[in-house]
Parts: C-alpha cells; sequence; structure tokens
C-alpha cells in the first residue's frame, strides 16, 4: 500500500466571512487554490459549492470557522507549496488581519492512496492533535511522523 499526506488547517475569522474587511482573503482563494491544484505532489482539496471550502460547515456551533483540507503525494510537495509558493506566502502573511489566532489549527496525517478524507475526519485529526499532542495519528510540519511502512 502507498501513502499520501493529508491535510486540514481551520482559521476563525475575526468579522464574519462575508464582512468587507475580509475582502483580499475572499478574492485570493481562486487564484490560490488553481496554484494549489497545479502544484507538484498535488492530489486533491476539499471543494464545496463556490469552488472553495469557504460555505463547509466544519463547527455548527462556530459560524465564523472555515476549513481548508487537501492531499499531496508527501510532505516535500506540501512544504514547497505552503512555504515556498509565493502567492500563498502572502496571503499566509496577512493572516493576522483576517482570523485569530488559534492554538490548534491544523493537522497532518497519512491517508492510504486514494482515500479521500471526510471534513469530519480533519476535525477529529485536530482534535486528536490538541488532546494527545503529536502521534501517528496527527502531527504537524514541526513534529513530523514518517508514512508507515509500505
Amino acid at each position: 500500500m502507498s501513502w499520501h499526506l493529508a491535510q486540514i488547517n481551520v482559521a476563525r475569522f475575526i468579522a464574519p466571512q462575508d464582512d468587507p474587511a475580509n475582502a483580499d482573503f475572499m478574492a485570493a482563494l481562486d487564484h490560490v487554490n488553481a496554484m494549489a491544484d497545479a502544484a507538484p505532489g498535488f492530489v486533491w482539496r476539499l471543494v464545496g459549492a463556490g469552488g472553495d471550502a469557504t460555505d463547509l460547515v466544519p463547527d455548527a456551533t462556530d459560524p465564523n470557522l472555515i476549513a481548508n483540507m487537501s492531499v499531496w503525494t508527501d510532505v516535500a510537495a506540501l512544504r514547497a507549496f505552503v512555504y515556498e509558493q509565493p502567492d500563498h506566502l502572502a496571503v499566509m502573511r496577512r493572516r493576522r488581519d483576517w482570523f485569530h489566532k488559534m492554538e490548534f489549527f491544523m493537522a497532518l496525517w497519512w491517508v492510504p492512496a486514494g482515500h479521500i478524507p471526510t471534513l469530519s475526519e480533519g476535525m477529529a485529526k485536530i482534535a486528536h492533535l490538541a488532546a494527545h499532542g503529536p502521534t501517528a495519528e496527527a502531527f504537524t510540519f514541526q513534529t513530523l511522523v514518517a508514512a508507515p511502512p509500505l
């Protein structure tokens, strides 16, 4: 069996999603998502009715929470997109303009190649990381766990 790397990251808007304060973020989504789709090692990303995931509800009790999930061939491919793709970096540098700081906002985990994770699966990975710290079940770029043996 071969493995791919899944990731989820969540963010809580400071202002409601449709507030003009979030216009730059919302305007950048289509372009940054297109860059991800074309990036080496990209496999899949979570998409709602609007072509991104902002209309999906990761937590019914928190209307300002949004999620981004994707699957990549390996850590190197995801790391290159997250930390080296200039348009993605530009958005990341401004995240404090739009989002509250959160202690647990992302998780990485290995999935069998071909598996498409659900939003509830991703949210469970963040909860697992918050409850147990980094493990083979859920980890971060700072606490990488190798893929299971083939």
